[in-house]
């Protein structure tokens, strides 16, 4: 089982910049609690996500000797997956592929055919940087414009990915909207589908619905799941102020109540649950 801490997609939202020192100071607790993976930052524009203007200077200061955490960074484009490229402590780069055309020249500027292209070209970066590439398809159980959707599109474009040797893809619930049929659906049919990919669920959830999401998805065959304490962050569009990203400490408390150990130190949870109330205040 791997839990992706995402204190990224909690703090990007965010209008008011939050100090690079509080920044680092958080991420360097998160570090200490022995997640699989955290998503700390985005190599893009500064006008686009200004929050996210700091990431390099983040990094540097980050405390990585003993820290079994992998770290993820955001890419939206080509040139963003050279910056990112350079810096060794980096493992991942997501990449975010809409199953929406709307959102996707909204969050990249790209048509979905562009983006593809793009995408090509990363892999290449990735490869030859020794990083792996994350694709998050997003607005992947539904979009707020009436672009079409359907499940077969999803599973479709999964296959053009795996054409491409993309070997992590995350399911991303951009605006709350998918429920237990239609996850159990997709990861059903994907996971013993796709045996060389890893499937992961970026879920954004209500307070009411967080445990149906992640049971259905579990049950059908995922092992990685997104979260952010608190469930801080979401996405704008989503046009309800409950949705926000899947709480780290629900996903935590379920998967332990099943009887699954996954190696946290509790001490430094529990820190990093009081430091967020701080960074996010």
């Amino acid at each position: 089982m791997k839990i992706i801490e995402c204190p990224r997609d909690a703090m990007q939202g965010i209008r008011e910049f939050i100090p690079t020192e509080q920044k680092i100071a958080y991420v360097n607790q998160l570090l200490k609690v022995g997640f699989d993976t955290i998503d700390f930052g985005s190599f893009v524009s500064p006008r686009a996500i200004p929050q996210m203007s700091d990431t390099a200077e983040v990094l540097a200061n980050l405390e990585l000797e003993g820290a079994h955490s992998k770290l993820l960074a955001i890419i939206a484009n080509v040139r963003g997956a050279e910056d990112a490229a350079r810096h060794q402590q980096i493992d991942y780069l997501g990449f975010p592929l809409s199953v929406s055309e709307t959102f996707q020249q909204r969050n990249t500027n790209k048509s979905i055919s562009e983006a593809m292209q793009q995408l090509a070209r990363i892999q290449d970066i990735c490869h030859s940087h020794s990083k792996t590439l994350v694709t998050y398809i997003s607005m992947g159980f539904g979009n707020p414009y009436n672009d079409p959707w359907d499940a077969e599109t999803v599973i479709r474009l999964v296959e053009e990915l795996d054409k491409l040797q993309v070997k992590i893809i995350s399911l991303s619930d951009t605006i709350g909207v998918s429920d237990p049929e239609n996850i159990s659906y997709l990861f059903g049919n994907l996971v013993p589908a796709f045996q060389g990919i890893e499937f992961g669920a970026h879920l954004h959830t209500t307070p009411a619905t967080w445990q149906e999401k992640v049971e259905a998805a579990y049950q059908a065959g995922c092992r990685r799941f997104d979260g952010a304490l608190r469930g801080y962050g979401g996405c704008p569009m989503a046009k309800d102020e409950l949705v926000g990203n899947m709480p780290t400490e629900n996903l935590i408390a379920y998967f332990e109540n099943i009887g699954l150990n996954l190696n946290l130190n509790k001490a430094a949870f529990a820190s990093a649950m009081t430091q967020s109330g701080a960074v996010f205040s």
